[in-house]
């Protein structure tokens, strides 16, 4: 449970270090945290130009053997994207890992970070992951060995590691393997407060967080649950880091970076955007992920976005009803009509009328749930 913190003092006294990642300079403090299947290059170009200083790709496999993949080729795909260009890995192997490192390295990624973090159960399987920090010396022997494969490059390579507090509450380990990644070389590290154990259940803790942060000199992030401007000084605050990396809480809403960049940087709390100002940025995405996926393989991987963004869009536009519903239920039903819509040009019309009732919503439009949108069968 985070400590209360007083806001209006912290905003006169909070004092925050310009945050170096080896000789990457970083615009502020406010990063998006990787995920598995959300952290794609479009999603990543979208948090960035909602005001994220630095996004890692989503994790890619380590196996030389999968590196041909459609799925690992997009994952590896940085095109456009604005430096520095950083690459998560996943893997046990010392040896693959190193290779991994290089590999990416030479396709231009310019810092390499480790995952130590992810608790799902088919990566702890295969010992990589959170399942790393039960084995202490493998986890160390990886550092090393992408420390080593990254040395003597023309321009350096930074590695960073993101871990977890540990894999249950009885083994919060994080302090003493940060301190031993610190001293073989790693560049930063970046904290989520829950354990292995945990998943993403319960709440995260700052108190492990601020242990590692008080016994490195390189820098230390925090992660979890950091959901607000406010939230976000109270961590640094009881944390001393030097930033914050958020999640889970910007799906649906990246411009929660722009507000907590803000805040943090004493330009005062930013108001939530417009739906008319989200309309254009929304249909560039929509067009990104599409032109990045193809038109098969996108027009699925989009309903996870439509099912976040759609209840914000609700939200943002302060009715109570749509169409004679309770809005929570039509935007329930909207988004299970998008699920069925089987072509792209189909679901960006259908987003389009969905910003029009929503917008205009003292102008009645011709219900928007009983169009014969085409649908799959």
């Amino acid at each position: 449970m985070i400590k209360q913190c007083n806001t209006k003092a912290l905003q006169s006294t909070m004092t925050l270090n310009p945050l170096k990642i080896g000789p990457y300079k970083i615009d502020h403090q406010v990063l998006v945290a990787p995920m598995a299947g959300v952290t794609d290059r479009p999603y990543r170009q979208l948090c960035r130009a909602y005001g994220a200083a630095y996004a890692v790709s989503e994790m890619a496999a380590s196996n030389p053997a999968l590196w041909k993949s459609v799925k690992t080729s997009q994952r590896l795909n940085h095109k456009g994207e604005p430096a520095p260009i950083a690459v998560q890995l996943a893997g046990a192997n010392p040896a693959m890992m190193a290779e991994a490192a290089r590999f990416n390295a030479d396709r231009g990624a310019q810092i390499i970070d480790i995952n130590m973090g992810c608790p799902a159960k088919k990566v702890c399987a295969l010992a990589a992951g959170s399942a790393l920090m039960g084995q202490e010396s493998l986890a160390l022997s990886i550092v090393d060995a992408v420390l080593e494969a990254l040395a003597h490059r023309r321009e350096p390579v930074p590695v960073t590691v993101k871990m977890r507090t540990g894999l249950c509450t009885a083994n919060r380990n994080v302090r003493s393997l940060a301190l031993a990644m610190q001293s073989l070389g790693v560049s930063m590290i970046v904290v989520h407060g829950r354990t292995r154990e945990q998943g993403f259940a319960g709440e995260a803790e700052y108190e492990s967080i601020r242990q590692v942060k008080e016994a490195l000199s390189i820098p230390v992030v925090a992660n979890g649950d950091i959901d607000t401007p406010n939230k976000a000084r109270e961590v640094l605050a009881q944390t001393g880091c030097d930033a914050v990396m958020v999640g889970r809480a910007a799906l649906g809403k990246p411009w929660l970076f722009a507000q907590i960049a803000a805040d943090l940087n004493g330009q005062g709390q930013l108001a939530e955007p417009s739906l008319e100002s989200l309309r254009e940025p929304m249909k560039a995405h929509f067009e990104d992920h599409l032109s990045f996926y193809g038109e098969a393989s996108g027009l699925r991987s989009i309903r996870k976005h439509v099912a976040w963004f759609l209840p914000q869009w609700v939200r943002l536009s302060g009715l109570q009803q749509v169409n004679d519903l309770p809005a929570p239920i039509w935007a329930e039903d909207a988004v299970q009509h998008f699920y069925r819509i089987d072509s792209s040009a189909a679901q960006s019309d259908f987003l389009d009328r969905c910003f029009s009732q929503l917008i205009n919503q003292d102008k009645p439009l011709k219900p928007l749930l009983t169009q014969a949108w085409p649908i799959a069968a």
